[in-house]
């Protein structure tokens, strides 16, 4: 056997990322006594970069992880490594290329793995150690395609691993500290959404409770801030979604939080009341609600009970302790503009945490792919493959979608405007059509073409509602203000918001935090600072409406009063709340 150098790839959307799947192969090879190196980028490095890098590295066998983010720079990484190395082995694998790769082999690629890779990598370079080319003799490796006499052999399906004879993937986190750490506890989907595809895969498997509380300690032990499951129904097996909460919950580090992708509609009052025992924080929950229309949830195989979906979003949010992420596609069948608008109203009106309003992709294998024509939806001919419009949402509506959704990013998901938002939606029909009306405001006074900043971005909304009929302008101020205050520690307001901060106002708010009584009782985590350090990290505001009641009514009392808020900044935290607050009677202020 010939020692060769084999180097994975992974090109990871975003730098916050890592690659489960490169290192899952690396640590699978290294477990079976074969060497492989994997090296880690993101879309946004250069491509000259990332080609210098790979040819510093000189590696006989080159594998990359391909996905619909990273596959156009990858060929084109590919196409120019092959001139620089001609006598490399190119390999690539993941979702991207295991269901569609013809075209693949003419980009340079020479071996194509199909379905899930650990073994069958492994399995590749310990051949290509013997062989040092492809041939007939690679025809004995399951779950590959590969070109040979100018003719695509494609082997046989690979059966599936055990996921126990996976190792866990993490034993070492360095440069990986402030990144989101990913974790499959299993792998398979008992849905066959046509749109996704999990639809393919056969089977669930499990990793052993052992196993997974091993793994979960690891993260618990090292105070991971944010490890993100990647199972695509965490919660279809009730009791080993169970364990691993409970197990969560118990060994709570006060630090990670855990990321589940679930299906609300099947937790159970069990589920619940082992939830409500979790920290805040501890949990986010992702939620693909994709349509509240009946005919598209039928047409595309998404096996939901809304009514019970939204009953448990409902009874989650009472729980005040887990953020939840809903999600909603544009393009599927059977949703015409309307239709859309009705959905995005139906989760929008729960008031989740984060609203999440994605475009389809027509994913190579998907049922919806296959069916693009009979449902009449265009899309990309390049990744990642979005719709530009169906038979029933022009391309100008569509597009009005996209502008939408661009507003629920600034002002909702962001946090930025939550009050302000609530607050102005009152004076529109619907939801949906707050958040239209301000993209065409946006649009008509060309803000898409500029980066506002963050004060500027507060003006903009200010100056949207402020203009609408029976908009309370002082009341409108007190809100904007709130929310300013609410997410930036800036001590200086805009000036085109007015306040009540003056200098005999200071004078009281010095006094305040010099009262060691005070302290104690509001920001009894600050008491080893002097006054002048607590005031830079609170901020202390008059407003005229009762904020207290008008949060607590959900918005439907609005009184003008006289109300006193101290804004906390130390203990801000963007995965569970932007900052705390605390209201102040009159008199604690007065009396300082």
């Amino acid at each position: 056997m010939i020692k060769i150098k084999t180097l994975l790839v992974a090109i990871n959307a975003k730098y916050i990322h890592t690659s489960l799947a490169v290192r899952s192969i690396e640590a699978y090879c290294k477990k079976n006594n074969t060497n492989v190196t994997i090296k880690e980028f993101t879309i946004n490095n250069d491509e000259d970069l990332i080609i210098n890098e790979i040819y510093k590295e000189k590696p006989d066998f080159l594998g990359f992880s391909c996905y619909i983010w990273n596959i156009n720079m990858v060929l084109d990484i590919i196409s120019t490594v092959k001139k620089l190395l001609p006598n490399i082995k190119i390999f690539v694998g993941g979702p991207e290329v295991s269901y569609e790769y013809d075209y693949i082999f003419e980009k340079g690629v020479d071996i194509v793995c199909i379905g899930e890779g650990e073994q069958t990598v492994k399995e590749l370079i310990d051949k290509f150690s013997i062989e040092r080319c492809i041939n007939k003799q690679f025809e004995n490796i399951y779950g590959i395609a590969f070109k040979l006499d100018n003719n695509i052999t494609v082997t046989k399906d690979r059966s599936l691993l055990a996921l126990d004879d996976i190792p866990f993937v993490y034993d070492n986190l360095e440069g990986s500290e402030h990144k989101i750490l990913y974790y499959e506890a299993s792998r398979g989907c008992p849905y066959r959404c046509q749109y996704c595809l999990s639809s393919l895969e056969k089977g669930l498997r499990f990793l052993s409770e052992e196993r997974v509380k091993k793994d979960l300690a690891f993260f618990l032990k090292n105070n991971v801030k944010q490890v993100k499951f990647v199972d695509r129904t965490f919660n279809c097996n009730k009791k080993f979604a169970l364990m691993i909460w409970q197990y969560l919950i118990e060994n709570d580090n006060n630090i990670t939080n855990f990321h589940f992708e679930i299906s609300a509609d099947i937790l159970d009052d069990e589920m619940l009341d082992v939830l409500k025992n979790a920290r805040l924080g501890l949990f986010q929950f992702e939620i693909g609600v994709q349509s509240t229309n009946d005919a598209t949830l039928d047409e595309i195989q998404r096996k939901t009970n809304l009514e019970k979906l939204f009953d448990k979003v409902r009874k989650i949010k009472a729980l005040k302790n887990i953020h939840q992420h809903l999600d909603l596609i544009a393009g599927l069948p059977f949703e015409d503009y309307e239709i859309f608008k009705k959905s995005f109203n139906d989760v929008f009106n729960l008031y989740p945490e984060q609203f999440q309003l994605g475009f389809l992709k027509l994913l190579k294998g998907s049922g919806l792919k296959i069916n693009a024509n009979k449902y009449g939806i265009v899309y990309k001919e390049k990744a990642p493959y979005e719709v530009l419009y169906t038979s029933l949402i022009d391309y100008d509506k569509m597009n009005m979608l996209k502008n939408i959704e661009e507003m629920v990013e600034v002002y909702y998901n962001s946090g930025k405007a939550i009050n302000t938002i609530k607050y102005g939606i009152k004076f529109f029909n619907t939801p949906f059509d707050f958040f239209e009306n301000l993209a065409i405001y946006w649009l008509e006074n060309n803000y898409n073409n500029i980066s506002p900043s963050k004060i500027k971005l507060y003006e903009i909304i200010y100056t949207f509602l402020k203009n609408k009929n029976n908009v309370d302008d002082k009341v409108l101020n007190e809100i904007v203000k709130f929310d300013i205050l609410l997410n930036d520690n800036i001590k200086s307001l805009p000036l085109w918001i007015n306040t009540n901060y003056n200098n005999d106002f200071k004078e009281k708010e010095r006094k305040f935090y010099s009262n060691k009584e005070n302290i104690e009782k509001y920001l009894s985590h600050l008491i080893k600072y002097d006054a002048k350090q607590i005031s830079r990290m609170c901020y202390f505001e008059i407003f005229n409406i009762d904020i207290e009641e008008m949060i607590n009514s959900d918005f439907k009392n609005i009184e003008k009063k006289e109300t006193y808020v101290l804004f906390d900044y130390y203990t801000k935290n963007d995965l569970v709340y932007k900052v705390k607050y605390h209201y102040l009677e009159r008199g604690n202020i007065n009396d300082a």
